[in-house]
């Protein structure tokens, strides 16, 4: 094939991911209003995953304190192969069932929290041992995969099937399935933090301000959701610590007596 042939093939492959979606929509909901109750008292929101799916839920997981402004134990990533996985391919440790049990025990899993374990196959021993022994605990557990019929499916309180079908590549779930599993979690925590309170309107009002473009941004978020000029929002801000909640509950309050 050309490689303009290879193009086409693969985003005629694509749709299937979003018709995969469109059927997990309600499953998500509930994983959203899982993980948003878990968060909201103080639990955690903890992934479990190998491979491309271990290394897609430490991005996810990563992302969620500087956008939302929390702290980092708050959403965890526990990847087959320990934390070196995340940059390079440890295939074999997907076959551990002790580690990740041992890495629950560590985490001092508990009923506050919830564990999602993502796998494509939805056979990884990791991530089913994982979420047996979460269940056993009494935590409430999902799992993801793309594989129906799965023993993931059926070990989790909560089967999240995404039916992505065959790869354009036979086997590589670093493609659809991937694409589809970080759709998942980006609903899945994305939602959580909007029924969390961490969201006003469609800004992210606790965004950390660590470099110049987060710090033009936290002005704009103010500019938008305020009368304040943007001089005004970088001076206050400045004197907030870069707290846009803070900023905005001032200004409004000092609209509203206005």
């Amino acid at each position: 094939m050309s490689a303009r042939e290879i193009v086409r093939l693969m985003n005629e492959e694509e749709s299937s991911v979003l018709r995969a979606m469109q059927a997990a929509e309600e499953s998500l909901a509930i994983a959203i209003e899982q993980a948003a109750d878990a968060f909201q008292r103080g639990g955690r929101i903890i992934y479990v995953g190998a491979g491309t799916s271990g290394r897609v839920a430490t991005m996810d997981a990563a992302e969620m304190p500087p956008t939302f402004g929390i702290d980092a134990d708050r959403f965890v990533a526990l990847i087959a192969g320990g934390p070196d996985a995340g940059g390079r391919a440890v295939e074999h440790a997907e076959d551990d069932t002790h580690t990740s049990i041992r890495a629950l025990n560590e985490l001092k899993v508990s009923p506050s929290d919830v564990v999602i374990g993502i796998a494509a196959s939805g056979t990884t021993p990791f991530v089913i041992s994982a979420i047996r022994h979460a269940r056993q605990k009494g935590v409430w557990t999902c799992g993801i995969a793309n594989n129906p019929n799965s023993p993931l499916l059926e070990a989790a309180d909560l089967g999240i099937l995404l039916d992505t079908g065959p790869e354009v590549l036979t086997g590589s779930t670093r493609l659809k399935a991937g694409t589809a599993q970080k759709l998942a979690l980006n609903r899945i925590s994305t939602g959580a933090m909007v029924m969390s309170g961490k969201v006003v309107e469609n800004l992210m009002v606790d965004v950390k301000a660590t470099n110049h473009k987060l710090k033009d941004r936290c002005a704009r978020i103010v500019c938008e959701l305020t009368t304040a000029t943007r001089d005004e929002a970088f001076e206050l801000l400045e004197k907030n610590d870069w707290s846009i909640r803070r900023v905005v509950d001032a200004l409004k309050g000092v609209e509203a007596t206005a």
